[in-house]
């Protein structure tokens, strides 16, 4: 039998559908997630199905819609906001910070807050500075809140279902590059095998998507697609990278990269989101705490400059790591 193939933005709306059968509780809302579906389709087809009071679009305020969210998951239902992109998170990051993420902790365990707060990240056609960065480790700075970046079908739909049941509230990162719309880039990896019943992929579990040898990529989304066709173009010159997807940055899977690099002996961090104080930086630092001993060079940290992401496409292809930028790295640090 032929594997049933969905795209990413497919797979996260089966997901939410088949958990909103499952629990009543569970809902949806956000800007344009009804009639159309989300402008990236994670909510494609949801309204037909299960109607406005479930699958709520909501006016352009999203400090309004977010704490509307964190006060029904107070009262037990389980809401699913979507924040258009990711750089509108600054509008609400009082909601997100000092109450979504703080309430369990400052209620004594007495409050939960299951809600999922899923948003788009990531450049590549020229959106500029502010519809076009990652952020995620901000919110992994923050206490009390788990990130998730899916970057494959299977797993967009396998985290989906994890975070709607999670009791924690959940920050869902899908880059736009990995979401297989037909406006976007092509992306062959955009689609893939998905089953069709539910099921759930456990946080903090990284993935490796490809064994090597001679050193380690780690990366998240869109990245992790790069650093695979980096690792086709070095296996061509000799060069054995493995590739591993962290999935989840809270909780984040060290000991998958410490194992990894008791076996290469190399690191190359691969990440889309700011060098300084990021994503980065955290698994350069667990690789000098805990990992010291296995390596045999410095870690190479690859990711987008402490600057605006610019509009000009030549600019922007520049800032953000690519599949060149990669390959060069990766032999460097094999040479070195």
């Amino acid at each position: 039998m032929a594997e049933r193939l969905l795209t990413t933005s497919k797979a996260i709306s089966e997901a939410i559908a088949q958990e909103m059968q499952r629990d009543e509780n569970v809902f949806v809302m956000g800007e344009d997630i009804g009639a159309y579906g989300g402008i990236f389709g994670a909510t494609e087809g949801l309204l037909a199905e299960f109607g406005p009071e479930r699958i709520m679009d909501t006016p352009i305020s999203e400090t309004g819609f977010l704490g509307a969210g964190i006060g029904a998951s107070m009262e037990g239902m389980r809401p699913v906001v979507e924040i258009m992109f990711a750089d509108f998170t600054g509008v609400v990051f009082d909601q997100i910070i000092n109450h979504m993420a703080k309430i369990h902790y400052m209620s004594g365990g007495n409050v939960k807050i299951p809600m999922v707060v899923m948003t788009a990240m990531g450049g590549g056609y020229s959106d500029a500075a502010q519809h076009s960065q990652c952020l995620y480790s901000l919110f992994a700075h923050t206490p009390g809140i788990k990130v998730v970046i899916p970057s494959s079908p299977y797993d967009a739909k396998g985290l989906m279902t994890q975070a709607i049941r999670d009791d924690s509230p959940v920050m869902f990162f899908f880059h736009k590059g990995v979401q297989g719309l037909g406006w976007m880039t092509p992306n062959p990896r955009a689609t893939g095998p998905v089953p069709k019943e539910a099921y759930t992929i456990p946080f903090g579990v990284a993935d490796v998507k490809r064994e090597g040898q001679d050193l380690t990529i780690v990366s998240v989304g869109l990245m992790v697609h790069r650093s695979l066709d980096a690792a086709e173009q070095l296996a061509s010159e000799g060069i054995s990278a493995e590739v591993i997807d962290l999935r989840t940055i809270v909780p984040l899977d060290k000991q998958a990269v410490i194992n990894s690099l008791k076996k290469t002996h190399r690191l190359l961090i691969v990440d889309e989101d700011y060098l300084g104080f990021g994503l980065a930086s955290e698994l350069a630092a667990i690789a000098a705490e805990d990992a010291l001993d296995y390596l045999d060079a410095p870690v190479k940290r690859l990711a987008v400059p402490n600057v605006p992401i610019p509009y000009s496409r030549p600019m922007e292809k520049f800032v953000i790591p690519g599949v060149e930028s990669i390959v060069e790295a990766a032999r460097k640090l094999v040479a070195g």
